[in-house]
């Protein structure tokens, strides 16, 4: 290594680093439900010795502020983002979780070894000099947020992303979070428990937990009883308790005359159960001061206009479907189907020059492309991040994942190939 491993910035008081911290903060912020999920945790921690946990979800279905809570509730938990700029390099993350495995458990190193990020092995000793100390009621739980933000050439290829151990010791669990990716692709050989818990397979328990992060916002606050008295005297919530956000959202409701249950129905149906588009049209509903927009939404579930942080979300989505130095001609073509059609689309009907009565206006778009499917299965499978699968007479069928994003795409007006021009 050309100079010594630099540890993270000074630890916070519950152990995660500062930049760390912050994120667990906002993340958790206004929290509600998905008790679906922790309890799966739960379960896979009281089945198994060791092993591996994995969140999958598409963007915005919540999966960082899941793990954020957990974090929360059990601050022995080591934590990590690999989304954060500068966080998705193997050699980072080795630098920072094993400071962290040194200050939490009080092992005896003044510093890490000047090879500690060439490969797993000192990560991997840490790890089993740990488990050998815990008790038997202890476990040793590592969450890391944003896998699928790991950049794979900052380590050979072959090794397990982030140099994760591809075997365990006994009370050593690792929780994971990413985007759809294939499975072949996932960059992970793992020889121990593991199990993956998919948030698009849960479609009633996400809604009803999206109506419970409406109702959060619709509902007062109770204020805090004055420190030495009891009974009626209360004192006013603080700063930051969420009363200013509940209030002005009510009365914004009540100036519209707007009912709260058809306002909670619409935006839970607009949502798609999608927490990242509803965090940000909440927040927008009341005057946006800080972006200088007075009543970004005036007129009620009139949502063509997007946040400043949705489209900044959206923009980020687009940056990696269309990286710089990628060939963008058959991507292009797909993605002008993608944004034109309102069902989902097989690969096949993508390649396809002619297709079933039900599918007229992607049959057209179809034979416009005019290209093999493989061309096209190339493009899906780099975007599967973005994208929903469903099963149709046994046939997987494609859509982008939200109709907001698909909304949005469609009015960026991306270049076409010249081969194939825009209709």
């Amino acid at each position: 290594m050309n100079s010594p491993p630099r540890p993270p910035t000074t630890n916070h008081l519950r152990g995660h680093p500062r930049e760390f911290e912050q994120i667990i903060q906002e993340k958790s912020h206004n929290f509600v439900g998905r008790e679906f999920v922790f309890m799966a945790i739960n379960n896979f921690l009281d089945r198994h010795r060791h092993g591996y946990f994995t969140i999958i979800g598409a963007p915005g279905s919540g999966k960082s502020a899941i793990l954020a809570k957990y974090v929360t509730n059990n601050p022995q938990v080591i934590y990590y983002n690999a989304e954060l700029e500068g966080k998705n390099r193997a050699d980072e993350f080795l630098i920072n979780i094993c400071t962290q495995l040194i200050n939490q458990y009080s092992l005896n190193y003044t510093s890490l070894p000047d090879n500690a990020t060439e490969g797993s092995w000192f990560f991997s000793s840490l790890l089993q000099q740990i488990s050998d100390e815990l008790e038997s009621h202890q476990k040793l739980i590592i969450a890391i947020d944003g896998l699928n933000c790991i950049d794979r050439n900052s380590q050979p290829s072959g090794t397990n992303l982030f140099y994760l151990p591809r075997y365990l010791p006994d009370k050593v669990y690792f929780l994971l979070t990413r985007r759809p990716f294939l499975r072949e692709k996932s960059g992970l050989l793992i020889e121990t428990p593991s199990q993956s818990l998919d948030l698009a397979d849960y479609p009633e328990e996400n809604r009803r937990d999206i109506q419970a992060y409406i109702q959060s916002y619709l509902t007062p606050l109770t204020p805090l009883p004055y420190e030495g008295r009891v009974g009626q005297d209360y004192s006013p919530p603080l700063e930051g308790e969420g009363l200013g956000e509940r209030s002005n959202l009510k009365s914004w409701l009540s100036n519209h005359q707007i009912n709260e249950e058809e306002f909670s129905d619409r935006l839970t149906t607009l949502s798609e159960n999608n927490f990242m588009y509803l965090s940000q049209v909440i927040s927008a509903i009341p005057p946006v001061i800080f972006a200088n927009v007075e009543n970004f939404y005036s007129i009620p579930f009139q949502y063509n206009q997007l946040p400043p942080g949705l489209e900044a979300y959206y923009q980020q989505h687009l940056h990696k479907m269309f990286p710089p130095e990628q060939d963008t001609e058959h991507s292009t073509d797909v993605l002008n189907v993608l944004t034109q059609q309102q069902k989902a689309i097989s690969v096949e009907a993508l390649a396809q020059t002619a297709l079933r009565q039900s599918y007229m206006t992607t049959a057209a778009i179809a034979q416009i492309i005019d290209t093999d499917e493989y061309e096209v299965e190339e493009v899906l499978e780099n975007w599967l991040e973005f994208l929903q699968q469903q099963k149709i007479a046994s046939e997987t069928h494609y859509s982008l994942y939200h109709s907001n994003f698909r909304d949005w795409l469609g009015k960026q007006q991306i270049k076409p190939s010249e081969k194939y021009p825009r209709t």
